[in-house]
């Protein structure tokens, strides 16, 4: 018997909580909590990032709900009511990913803290972040890839449960969910490793880092996934982002260390509290 797993958690009342937020919310407590954490070591006092906190989560929410409805307008331009309704999925991560960016930069220069410092130190909660989020998918049974057999899934040696979830409408599917995950934890292990070691990163290659390898992964697990978002029709735009993602970053990077001569990650932001924020 093939058992699947309900994407309700708990009631409380008349109301359903869904595995989808129980997950959210611990990703976001995991990546404040990572960023809060390195901050000290690199002098930046913990309330910077809970109030960047306030500010980025609602505000990528809304980034990444335009970004979907946008690619989605031909749908919604039909449906003006439902352009709000996310309570019905539509989001897209590149969506939230660039709200959030903006974000950043307007609290870092209220603020007066280093952008490119600030990005270094909440990438790896990001990235875990992202890793958690996908098993919110994984219970949704979204985003994920084509029409698979259950001897593939079984020759990936996957747990039943898994298997059991990817089974949709009498139909195994590729978990593009696990892909993506699998391969952001190994990204976000290798930053963890050499993020303190001396005279390799630069502020702000940390975070480059991480677009390269996101963008390398999103690239190929996209080209496999069934929901994806087109442009003219055939284009995917996560896989076109995620090539301008990669070739900027890596514009950047030779024009940072060519040019501009950044400091080094570890000698943080060398500001001394408290200091003024007006």
């Amino acid at each position: 018997m093939i058992l699947t797993i309900n994407p309700v958690a708990f009631k409380l009342g008349n109301l359903s909580v869904k595995w989808y937020g129980v997950i959210m919310a611990v990703a976001i407590i995991l990546a404040v909590s990572m960023a809060i954490i390195e901050g000290r070591k690199r002098q930046i006092e913990s309330d910077d990032f809970m109030d960047l906190l306030l500010w980025a989560v609602p505000i990528g929410y809304v980034g990444a709900r335009i970004y979907y409805v946008i690619f989605e307008w031909n749908y919604y331009s039909q449906h003006l009511g439902e352009i709000i309704a996310i309570w019905n999925g539509g989001i897209a991560i590149y969506g939230g990913l660039l709200a959030g960016l903006a974000v950043l930069l307007v609290f870092c220069y209220k603020r007066m803290l280093p952008p490119f410092l600030m990005l270094d130190i909440i990438t790896p909660g990001v990235m875990a972040a992202q890793i958690l989020g996908r098993w919110g998918n994984f219970i949704n049974q979204e985003a994920h890839g084509g029409p698979t057999t259950l001897a593939f899934l079984q020759s990936l040696h996957l747990p039943d449960f898994i298997i059991n979830q990817m089974k949709i409408g009498g139909v195994y599917y590729q978990p593009t969910f696990l892909y993506e995950s699998f391969f952001n934890l190994i990204g976000l292990l290798i930053i963890l490793l050499l993020r303190h070691r001396k005279h390799l990163f630069k502020q702000g290659e940390i975070f480059m880092l991480y677009l390269a390898w996101y963008s390398v992964v999103r690239f190929f697990v996209e080209g496999m996934r069934t929901d994806s978002l087109y442009l003219l029709g055939s284009i995917r735009v996560s896989q076109m982002l995620s090539v301008i993602l990669l070739i900027v970053v890596i514009v950047l990077f030779i024009y940072r260390r060519r040019v501009v001569k950044p400091k080094w990650y570890l000698e943080g932001s060398g500001l001394k509290y408290p200091y003024s924020r007006d």
